[in-house]
């Protein structure tokens, strides 16, 4: 008999992955802010809860989505909180990205509630929530993480153990630094390629299939060419995320050069006005310096 679920956190990763796991036959509870986001949920055969507490006292297995540590601390321990409604055998998968230090943190208070907690963030942004295709990192135990794979499978297409709680976030830190990085030197590179009179199109067309072929090329880089900027995952929130990295890498004296240089080209994207736009709107900031914009629209 499959568990029964909750969800907390509908934005642009939480609703497909919600519908996915409907399509997988998981009755689900659901929470969001926003209440709009909770009624189209609800015509889509969830149920929907005024709160996450609420959410927890029905589910076997709270899953929660939200923007940042302070927002998963709230969600976790707040008035209204799951940690209300924890007891033994129940499981919290956190797969928002966060701090590891909190996370830790997180999973000794709910495991003195006689409960467990996953971390488990994801990355393929809303083209891999919507496909069900996430890479997700999972820290926590190892017979907690089997317990709840099925649930995980359903989310993505590789779901692998990476260590002990926090090390989900580790990991994770990992995976944006490098993101945030290629994305860079993508928007770079094809400033420079297009001024210098060469087609973008066919620089996409090279890079894609040679040794520089990269996540950023195959999600980003035909929608680079139309200008289109609307969310994959936003630019505030990738910021967010290399300040997550920085902060790891000053508490274990790991020097990252490369990341302190890349958050401050999203920092101006941010200071612009632009953190709402898709990450890979850092191409503005290059366009900007070479006085330069890439558009193979004609």
């Amino acid at each position: 008999m499959k568990p029964v679920l909750g969800f907390i956190g509908l934005g642009i990763m939480g609703k497909p992955m919600v519908r996915n796991l409907l399509k997988a036959g998981y009755d689900m509870h659901v929470y969001s802010i926003i209440d709009s986001d909770i009624e189209e949920m609800v015509k889509e055969g969830a149920k929907g809860q005024s709160s996450c507490l609420e959410v927890a006292k029905m589910a076997d297995v709270t899953i929660t989505m939200v923007p940042n540590t302070p927002q998963v601390e709230e969600v976790l321990f707040g008035e209204t909180g799951i940690a209300g409604a924890l007891r033994e055998g129940k499981v919290v998968i956190d797969m928002s990205t966060i701090s590891s230090l909190a996370t830790r943190k997180f999973a000794e208070n709910i495991k003195a509630l006689g409960a467990n907690m996953l971390d488990a963030p994801v990355s393929g942004g809303d083209k891999g929530a919507k496909g069900g295709t996430l890479s997700i990192m999972v820290g926590g135990d190892a017979q907690v993480f089997e317990q709840c794979k099925p649930i995980l499978d359903v989310l993505g297409s590789r779901v692998t153990h990476v260590g002990e709680h926090g090390a989900g976030q580790v990991v994770k830190s990992c995976n944006q630094v490098l993101a945030a990085a290629t994305m860079a030197a993508l928007g770079e590179s094809l400033v420079m390629g297009a001024k210098a009179g060469v087609n973008p199109a066919k620089i996409i067309e090279v890079l894609s299939a040679g040794y520089a072929r990269c996540g950023a090329l195959d999600i980003r880089g035909n929608l680079l060419l139309e200008r289109n900027f609307d969310p994959g995952f936003m630019t505030r929130l990738q910021y967010k995320d290399l300040n997550l990295a920085m902060e790891l890498s000053q508490g274990i004296d790991a020097p990252m050069p490369i990341a302190s240089l890349v958050r401050e080209l999203y920092k101006t994207c941010i200071a612009q006005g632009l953190g709402s736009e898709d990450h890979s709107n850092v191409i503005k900031v290059f366009e900007q310096l070479a006085a330069f914009e890439v558009d193979a629209r004609g």
